[in-house]
């Protein structure tokens, strides 16, 4: 990937955001519960990702990333403790559905992550325009 600048970054890993969303819907249509979960987590994951790009930091781990949000977003009262919850349940969910082969989706679980991860999308769009 070429050179970005921050802001860029930020925009690109929103618009990779708004796109796993829209998978996240095209599963869950589909009726692929645990696929959809995955995506709309990596919903929430890259929108968390585009606050981080704008901080010039990022992580290998998806743990740095939510406990950087986590410490530096949701404990300094920049978003509700709500996204935290948002995105911790979201991980251990994903990784439930992705690694656990025991692990049966439901229609509404599926359907109650597309809502958290628009949700939360939104709020970080929000955040990113007043910024």
């Amino acid at each position: 990937m070429p050179d970005m600048s921050r802001n860029d970054l930020s925009i690109h890993r929103i618009n990779i955001a708004e796109e796993t969303y829209k998978a996240a819907e095209v599963l869950y249509n589909e009726r692929f519960y645990k696929d959809s979960i995955s995506r709309s987590y990596y919903c929430i994951f890259s929108a968390t990702r585009a606050i981080l790009a704008l901080d010039g930091i990022d992580y290998s781990k998806h743990s740095g990333v939510i406990s950087y949000f986590q410490k530096h977003y949701v404990k300094e009262k920049i978003f509700d403790s709500n996204y935290s919850d948002i995105l911790g349940k979201a991980f251990l969910i994903r990784n439930l559905s992705d690694y656990d082969d025991m692990f049966i989706a439901s229609k509404e679980d599926a359907g109650k992550q597309i809502e958290k991860s628009r949700f939360f999308l939104d709020g970080v769009k929000n955040h990113l325009e007043t910024r």
